[in-house]
Order: structure tokens, then C-alpha cells, then sequence
């Protein structure tokens, strides 16, 4: 009797056990400590990770800029054929200024 009061206890435990792994396993999963840890002992691949994040950041904010500024001289395009009075001089001023700083 006693040797399997002893047993259940072990098997409790063990389940108590597993279950607080299964926990610590989740909230490190969900930390991505396993991750940090990994790029913090490994510093030539944090420098190169880093690198090539600037580079990307770098390639699509001059793609974004290039894409938006085409758009917004094409719209100024159009609003200057259409001849209207004040918004036409305003920015036939705007384009003579930029052709006396070339």
C-alpha cells in the first residue's frame, strides 16, 4: 500500500512537472527568447542582419519617395493644362523657379 501511495505521488509530480515545462516552453515561444538569445551570443550575425535590414529600408524609401513624387508631377502636369487662373500661375512660378536653379 505504501509503495503505491509513493508511486502516485511520483506521477503527480511528474505530471506537476510536465505541465510547468509545458508553460515555461509556451512563454518563451511567445518571447522569442530563443531567438534573442541566439543574436545575442552571435554578434557577426546581428551586424549582418542589421545591415541588410538598412539597406532594404534604405532601397524602399528611395522607390516609395520616386514613385509618390512621379505621381504628384503628374497630377501638377494636368492641372496645369487645364489652365485654371490661380492655381496655373502658382504653379508655373513653381516651375520657373526650378528651371533658374538648374
Amino acid at each position: 500500500m505504501f509503495y503505491n501511495k509513493k508511486k502516485k505521488e511520483e506521477r503527480e509530480n511528474i505530471n506537476i512537472l510536465n505541465k510547468s515545462i509545458s508553460h515555461l516552453n509556451k512563454v518563451l515561444q511567445e518571447g522569442n527568447f530563443v531567438e534573442l538569445t541566439y543574436l545575442l551570443g552571435n554578434k557577426k550575425e546581428m551586424f549582418i542582419r542589421n545591415f541588410l535590414a538598412g539597406i532594404s529600408r534604405g532601397i524602399g524609401i528611395g522607390i516609395g519617395v520616386t514613385i509618390i513624387t512621379a505621381i504628384l508631377v503628374m497630377i501638377l502636369q494636368k492641372i496645369v493644362t487645364l489652365n485654371i487662373p490661380v492655381i496655373g500661375e502658382y504653379i508655373s512660378d513653381i516651375v520657373e523657379i526650378v528651371q533658374r536653379s538648374r
